[in-house]
């Protein structure tokens, strides 16, 4: 039975370029999550008054990948201890943040994050209940592979 998985971790495009390498993840979607408006448009979360994160929604194999390899790989693609932003992006659509569905994965995102706090990362990744997922816009979708392009504001840091 397929899982889904919801990460904000700066621009989507890198994180979703890097997810889908991962073993047991069926596919990852662009979006939006955690704002105050239905159906956002990328124009409109990108002028920072809606609340969205830039998101993806991570459809994975729980028999190949266990959601806390998806943390522990999401925590190492972005720089967790950025505020509001990841590289050159800057605002709050950019925050990185771990939207969760059960108590199980709220107990492992704040596990998690612990054991980074305990290796002295000053991570400021929220850790927040998810709400309604949005689809972004088809231009968004696999832009990475698309376009030929490596992420330029995510490079994998081994944390663990």
């Amino acid at each position: 039975m397929e899982k889904k998985a919801y990460f904000a971790g700066g621009c989507f495009w890198g994180t979703e370029h890097l997810m889908q390498q991962q073993e047991g993840v069926k596919e990852v979607v662009s979006g939006y999550m955690g704002g105050h408006i239905e159906n956002p448009t990328y124009q409109q979360v990108k002028s920072r008054t809606t609340g969205h994160a830039e998101t993806v929604e991570i459809t994975y194999n729980p028999d190949v990948v266990s959601y806390e390899t998806l943390l522990k790989l999401f925590m190492e693609i972005h720089d967790p201890t950025q505020l509001n932003r990841q590289g050159v992006d800057e605002g709050p659509q950019y925050r990185s943040e771990i939207f969760y569905q059960t108590p199980d994965e709220k107990e492992c995102a704040e596990r998690i994050i612990g054991i980074l706090k305990g290796k002295g990362y000053d991570v400021v990744t929220k850790v927040t209940p998810a709400g309604k997922f949005w689809i972004a816009e088809d231009y968004h979708q696999n832009y990475c592979q698309v376009h030929g392009i490596e992420p330029e504001c995510h490079v994998r840091v081994k944390r663990f």
